[in-house]
């Protein structure tokens, strides 16, 4: 009998659903590297996620764990609450760009800042995804949108808002980080901060922001191939990857 070379297998905590996001979105990717990070850690039965408002808002569909719906931009207020009550459960916030930096920017600061043991994962794709492709906080200077044809103008619109440097500076977080996933080297990187993360909050040490640098190929109007191109040439500029902190 010739042993099998399984390249890829579907995580057991998959949901067979079929998912919503536009082909070539980075979010697919990123579900599947939380649902792994989950299994290899043994935490099916204790970990609790927190949707947010935006186009992860359907999170809870598609991996089978126990979720709580937040209101937009207050998922680390509810993820607070829920460690709090049970500081046994290994407890993760999902939120994108909008839902974080945006209308969320003081409750993911301040619940950072408190070092609430769980971990945030920060999808930025720069751009409002879900509901038409409006300018996010984290758009790039001379980035055009629906809300900015003519491109970002500092004088307008001010100036891009690089959260997860912020968060390097506050003293409740232990460890903060910025991968991508848009090669298989990458995409190893962001599954090994993942689980770094998780496995911080369920010590105690603190609070977790993984910043996942992504594309929204719909949103810049671009085909996947060309969307993972402009994200190199340019997001990485603004938001180079790497750890920003690490005290573990």
């Amino acid at each position: 009998m010739t042993q099998e070379n399984i390249v890829y297998k579907k995580p057991t905590l998959m949901n067979d659903t079929p998912m919503h996001y536009c082909p070539g979105c980075s979010h697919g990717v990123v579900h599947k590297l939380v649902a792994e990070v989950i299994e290899e850690m043994n935490m099916e039965e204790r970990t609790i996620g927190v949707s947010p408002v935006g186009c992860a808002v359907f999170a809870y569909r598609y991996i089978d764990i126990d979720w709580q719906e937040a209101a937009h931009g207050r998922a680390p207020a509810v993820a607070t609450a829920i460690k709090r009550l049970w500081p046994d459960r290994l407890v993760f916030t999902y939120q994108g760009d909008g839902d974080l930096a945006c209308i969320g920017t003081g409750e993911t600061l301040h619940a950072l800042n408190r070092g609430e043991n769980f971990t945030i994962i920060f999808v930025n794709n720069a751009i409002y995804g879900m509901t038409g492709g409006q300018m996010a906080p984290t758009t790039l200077l001379g980035q055009k949108t629906s809300t900015c044809p003519h491109g970002r103008d500092p004088e307008l619109h001010g100036y891009p808002l690089s959260i997860t440097e912020l968060a390097a500076q506050l003293d409740g977080t232990c460890y903060v980080t910025r991968q991508s996933v848009e090669t298989v080297a990458a995409i190893r990187k962001a599954k090994q901060a993942i689980r770094k993360a998780f496995e911080a909050s369920m010590q105690g040490k603190g609070s977790s922001l993984v910043e996942i640098v992504s594309t929204c190929n719909a949103g810049w109007k671009m085909s996947p191939q060309q969307a993972n191109e402009w994200m190199q040439e340019n997001m990485f500029k603004k938001y180079p990857k790497g750890d920003l902190k690490d005290t573990l």
